[in-house]
């Protein structure tokens, strides 16, 4: 029997680091105390979204969410709060929208598509899951022929969410076509962004949607093994997936004949090394063949001709975890949200010099600006907005007079800029340009895997000019340098992390010179963070 009371505990990655088991066995340690077990249920769900208030208790039906710093919070929380009645106020993180306050409003803060689960559900638990519709999509797609679900994807508009925003249904369709008695599923769960961790999660939160996906995937391209390639550093979301295949196998929902349809489908967790360059999808593909991951050259595609060279779906886990909303509500549906050109929501993490980081599920076409202000509560410490990265490591820089940009596919081409992973990283007026664009380069040099010579050297000769302008001795021939091997490298490098670190080198350096010249010829950084060398080279005009 339900009791009166639950209060829904955040055990994620993050919210485990700060706490969350040992306060979660502390708060059921105090009901105990007060006799009140009879009365709460503390239940375990995955993240709610917020990274800055400690671990999230959600209290229900109150809807009120508490961040808990400490077990003093706790006492004060169930001593007000559970005891009393009384809200404690400076403890409250934020009030959650119930449907029918929402509708009253008839606007939502979010609306959710991918994380409408998360945070509601214990992820452990396929019951919970099921109960929320899960599986129905899958259900649904059981009754369809392939080339109808195939369809559908394509009128819904979907498009990758890992950061090339391919269309999905497209991508599908060629493996479908392909004639071959043997062809596989992956999600690329490997997340490698600085900054990114919406995929973790969804896997943290969501598992069985991710999973759903794969099976609505398998089924549609005729494949019979999937595979989820998952960061090995990310245990929470490695044991909730494992937990929730090994649910599904016994739910009969993977396996041999399932649901006495004919369709048969394995699923594997396979764990990556945490190489940057084993988020491109071929090299992803060689690690999980027992190989170096380094890239493979293009063509042929995956879809055609993937792991063990036979067809392959590679996508995204918020990819896959948009599938079975589609497939059971109907593309007209999924297009309801977003704009004509890119419909949908898409998850962001917010980032940076944010009042509230996080992640939040957002419609396609939001701007920059609302992310920022309005999710993200604006710049933290009355701080200025200096710049906006998107889309991860290898996206954009923006400054913040641009920030009004919709977020969608075709906005930001036309812009020069990329939606990649989703991030959103702002960055306050106290940070020097030239020391964000060393410290992000400095990551490109680590992380090529040395296969070809244009990322191999090229990123180590950006690293070392960088480093002469973080030291007062840059020049402007320098900075001529720059943009020749940025040039070089997109032009000729062998895979997509080498083609991809222009992007933010040279956006930055075209918002931004006045701010690279100022470091030449100087005796200090513009910002004060640079540490100039006394000793400087004669700089050449």
């Amino acid at each position: 029997m339900r009791k009166p009371i639950t209060i829904l505990v955040s055990i994620d990655s993050n919210s485990i680091l700060l706490g969350a088991r040992h306060f979660k066995n502390y708060l059921i340690n105090r009901l105990e105390h007060y006799n009140l077990t009879e009365l709460v249920d503390v239940l375990e769900t995955g993240s709610l979204g917020r990274y800055d208030q400690g671990v999230l208790f959600l209290l229900l039906p109150d809807n009120k969410m508490y961040g808990i710093k400490d077990t003093n919070d706790i006492e004060l929380f169930v001593e007000e709060q559970l005891l009393k009645g009384r809200p404690v106020k400076e403890l409250i993180v934020e009030e959650i929208q119930t449907p029918k306050s929402v509708e009253a409003k008839k606007v939502t803060e979010e609306e959710r598509i991918v994380l409408k689960r998360a945070g509601k559900i214990d992820p452990k638990n396929i019951e919970e899951y099921i109960a929320f519709d899960g599986y129905q999509g899958f259900a649904k797609a059981l009754e369809m022929k392939p080339s109808e679900i195939v369809n559908e994807l394509k009128a819904s508009g979907l498009r990758g969410r890992g950061g090339a925003g391919f269309p999905t249904g497209l991508k599908w369709e060629f493996t479908m076509n392909v004639n071959a008695p043997e062809k596989f599923i992956i999600c690329n769960a490997d997340e490698g962004e600085p900054g990114t961790f919406k995929d973790r999660l969804i896997m943290e939160g969501d598992p069985h949607s991710v999973i759903e996906g794969m099976l609505i995937a398998g089924y549609t391209v005729g494949a019979s093994k999937g595979y989820v390639y998952i960061r090995g550093e990310y245990f929470e979301s490695v044991d909730n997936l494992r937990n929730a295949i090994a649910q599904a196998y016994e739910y009969g929902l993977l396996g041999e004949n399932i649901l006495d349809s004919g369709f048969s489908f394995d699923l594997t967790v396979r764990l990556g090394a945490g190489a940057y360059v084993c988020g491109e999808e071929t090299a992803l593909i060689e690690s999980i063949e027992g190989k170096s991951g380094r890239p493979r050259l293009k063509p042929p595609y995956p879809p055609v001709k993937g792991l063990f060279q036979k067809p392959t779906v590679v996508n995204n886990v918020e990819t896959f975890a948009s599938v079975p909303a589609i497939v059971l509500k109907g593309a007209e549906w999924f297009k309801s949200f977003g704009t004509p050109s890119s419909p949908g929501t898409k998850v962001f993490s917010l980032c940076g010099n944010l009042v509230r980081r996080g992640i939040v599920e957002a419609p396609m076409g939001t701007t920059v600006a609302d992310l920022i202000f309005k999710y993200g509560g604006g710049i933290e410490g009355g701080k200025m907005l200096k710049m906006v990265q998107t889309g991860g490591a290898a996206g954009t820089f923006i400054k913040a007079d641009e920030i009004n940009i919709p977020l969608d596919f075709d906005s930001f081409k036309n812009h020069g800029a990329s939606l990649g992973s989703g991030v959103i990283l702002a960055i306050d007026d106290s940070h020097c340009a030239v020391d964000v664009a060393l410290n992000l380069m400095e990551f490109f040099a680590h992380e090529s895997c040395g296969k070809c010579t244009p990322c191999r050297e090229g990123t180590r000769l950006i690293v070392n000019i960088l480093r002469e302008f973080s030291k007062g001795r840059g020049t402007l021939e320098m900075l001529d340098n720059l943009y020749d091997i940025a040039y070089t490298m997109q032009n000729s490098a062998f895979c997509g992390l080498g083609q991809s670190v222009p992007v933010p080198l040279t956006s930055i350096l075209d918002r931004f010179r006045d701010e690279f010249e100022a470091h030449i010829g100087a005796d200090t950084c513009p910002v004060g963070v640079c540490r100039f060398d006394k000793k400087k080279k004669k700089a050449r005009k």
